[in-house]
């Protein structure tokens, strides 16, 4: 990456800069590999951060099946992480997994989980017996206590799993039963759902998946109590990538885990953080990390610079370290500060092998958390910092009410936020195809076809405040 013209004086937010296009042999945008060769088999540069509203194991399948990588949070109990690394290692890849109801159950409890929107659908099983499936629409024209198994009308069509013979099949099959969402079987009992626009992106999207064909999975842990022990049950579990975090990355109980981790042998990257600077990449990698997390303060959800003043502007702490870890044969996740697409882009320009993205993926249909609607009938999910008084009382929640008070005393970041359901791209799969196709755009702008060359061809300007709002599109008349 190279500065048109100017060099910068200070440093810099993906706000503060803009790419400059170049010279392009770029023909498709399909000709863009969005891999990030950090060592994961990740086939798109995006990851799902490890916060309590925005990753559980129904998110991680969905951005695995797509190519990216979701990382579970640390403050999940031992037992219900190993439960959820399984789930995810269990679901289906060419399709989605179910969402699976009673007859018994309303419609505001399946409201909860899931707006009315094409596309999706809920399965009615009874005692293990296949009732039917419920489209989502109809879900907005039925009274909010009336069951399910009322709604049940004539079945869908449904597809077999042993006719899905390749990417394209499912689009075809679904375009000539003219349906648009229907249940995949196979001998006789539902495996998981899968809707037109699902069956079209299979057709453009890598999923992520491990030798075994299985789809990728991440855990994080923090870097006290039994570093090793929760490190190995993870892997057993079926763990891809171990995810060693704190907010204060360059210490030495960060070194000493990271050696602990790197010691056992476990034959899978080892990703720590999260720093700012090129000095602790160096400690980090040295240690044994194969992928330093990059990024302090930039968070929506995070108040550290305003409460302690600590942090860096991110474009310029994603420049430095991604400059470090390079000379050391590793990488960066650049994490936080992510609010469009262009910001994905500039992360990678400045030398990310990939982004993680928080606040932003809160508020989809696959993120935890149930659905609510506030008095103008906008569907919203709640979001909240990992230091914040909510997250502390979570992770913290069997210490006696001394200790707790305590820990509660030193909480800091928001601790609920609500984080509304974009009605165009109400889930993760939407907000996907938007990120990726913008990158692809960008790639295609600076004449890259991988991110490498993206890196090493990405000519970036420094921007006013005011150049940047000229940027942004007007969302109604002048």
């Amino acid at each position: 990456m190279r500065f048109y013209e100017t060099e910068p004086v200070h440093d810099l937010t993906y706000s503060d800069v803009f790419l400059v296009p170049s010279r392009s042999a770029v023909s498709s945008r399909l000709d863009v590999s969005l891999a990030p060769g950090d060592g994961t088999a990740a086939t798109i540069p995006i990851v799902s951060a490890n916060m309590n509203s925005v990753t559980g194991p129904r998110l991680a399948a969905t951005l695995a099946r797509r190519g990216g990588l979701g990382v579970l949070p640390q403050d999940m109990h031992v037992q219900e992480l190993d439960a959820a690394i399984r789930w995810v290692k269990d679901q289906p890849v060419g399709y989605d997994a179910a969402l699976d109801l009673g007859p018994g159950d309303s419609v505001a409890t399946a409201l909860a989980q899931l707006p009315p929107t094409a596309g999706h659908g809920i399965v009615v099983h009874d005692d293990g017996e296949f009732l039917g499936v419920i489209p989502a629409e109809r879900l907005a024209t039925a009274m909010p206590g009336a069951r399910l198994g009322d709604l049940l009308g004539h079945p869908l069509t449904s597809i077999d799993a042993d006719e899905l013979t390749g990417p394209r099949s499912a689009f075809d099959l679904m375009i000539a039963a003219g349906i648009e969402f229907a249940p995949v079987m196979h001998e006789g009992k539902v495996v998981g759902t899968i809707s037109l626009k699902g069956a079209l992106r299979s057709t453009l999207y890598e999923p992520a998946i491990d030798k075994d064909g299985r789809l990728l999975v991440a855990a994080a842990i923090g870097i006290n109590g039994d570093v090793a022990g929760k490190s190995k049950a993870f892997v057993e579990a079926g763990v891809d990538v171990i995810v060693i975090d704190t907010a204060h990355g360059h210490q030495d109980g960060m070194v000493s885990a990271i050696e602990t981790v790197s010691a056992l042998g476990l034959g899978v990257p080892i990703v720590a953080g999260n720093v700012v600077t090129a000095d602790a990449v160096r400690h980090l990698v040295h240690a044994g990390a194969t992928i330093v997390k990059v990024g302090v303060g930039p968070g929506a959800m995070c108040t550290t610079r305003m409460m302690t003043a600590v942090g860096r502007p991110q474009f310029s702490a994603v420049l430095e370290t991604a400059d470090a870890a390079r000379d050391l044969g590793a990488h960066v996740w650049a994490d936080g500060g992510v609010r469009y697409p262009r910001d994905v882009a500039l992360a990678l320009a400045a030398g990310a092998a990939s982004v993680m993205i928080g606040s932003w993926f809160a508020g989809t249909i696959e993120a935890p958390g149930i659905l609510a609607m506030d008095a103008d009938g906008r569907a919203y999910k709640e979001s909240w910092g990992m230091a914040s008084t909510k997250a502390v009382q979570e992770r913290f929640g069997g210490l006696d009410a001394y200790e707790l008070a305590r820990k509660t005393l030193f909480a800091e970041g928001i601790s609920t936020s609500r984080i509304y359901l974009d009605p165009l791209r109400p889930s993760l799969e939407d907000l996907l195809d938007m990120i990726t196709a913008g990158l692809r755009s960008s790639f295609s702008y600076a004449g890259a076809t991988t991110i490498d060359e993206f890196h090493n061809r990405a000519l970036v300007g420094i921007q006013s405040a005011a150049g940047y709002e000229e940027g942004k599109a007007l969302p109604v008349s002048w």
